[in-house]
């Protein structure tokens, strides 16, 4: 129910967003004013909700709930969001929090937003979130390669 009322919303909201580029991106450009653009409206829509209206996530992030789920995790750079590659933060948002992406039946709330979303509304996210980043957070990105890959992929995969 509550995914269908954001779909709603989203088709009225995003509908005046100007169209990215013919050709969708296949990356997360903090760079690209209308990605970025796109990304914070896309954001506003699916991920504030749980995730912070500015990025900050929820309280105690890291402490487990009864359930035995953590609470959504902050995008900004006191969370580990950083810390993962573009590929994989992709991953886990267009197919939710399942290998290779997480432990087999990882207790989570987060859902895989891959049949609600395009592929270029994935990125774009991705983009506003990077847009939001310190200067240290990308040198320190940069310094891990871009981030660590999913469970049993090789960096040169």
């Amino acid at each position: 129910m509550i995914r269908s009322m954001l779909t709603l919303l989203a088709l009225v909201w995003l509908v005046p967003v100007p169209a990215l580029a013919a050709n969708p991106p296949t990356k997360a450009d903090p760079g690209d004013v209308a990605q970025v653009q796109r990304g914070k409206k896309v954001y506003d829509i699916f991920c504030a909700l749980c995730h912070g209206a500015d990025l900050e996530g929820q309280a105690d992030w890291r402490t487990r709930k009864p359930d035995g789920k953590l609470p959504a995790p902050p995008h900004d750079e006191t969370g580990h969001t950083w810390h993962h590659s573009d590929e994989m933060l992709f991953g886990m948002i267009k197919q939710g929090m399942v290998p290779p992406y997480a432990p087999k039946e990882y207790p989570t709330d987060m859902p895989g937003w891959g049949s609600t979303l395009k592929d270029n509304d994935i990125w774009a996210v991705l983009a506003y979130i990077k847009s939001r980043w310190p200067e240290e957070t990308h040198k320190l990105r940069r310094e891990i390669g871009g981030g660590f890959q999913p469970i049993g992929k090789k960096e040169s995969e």
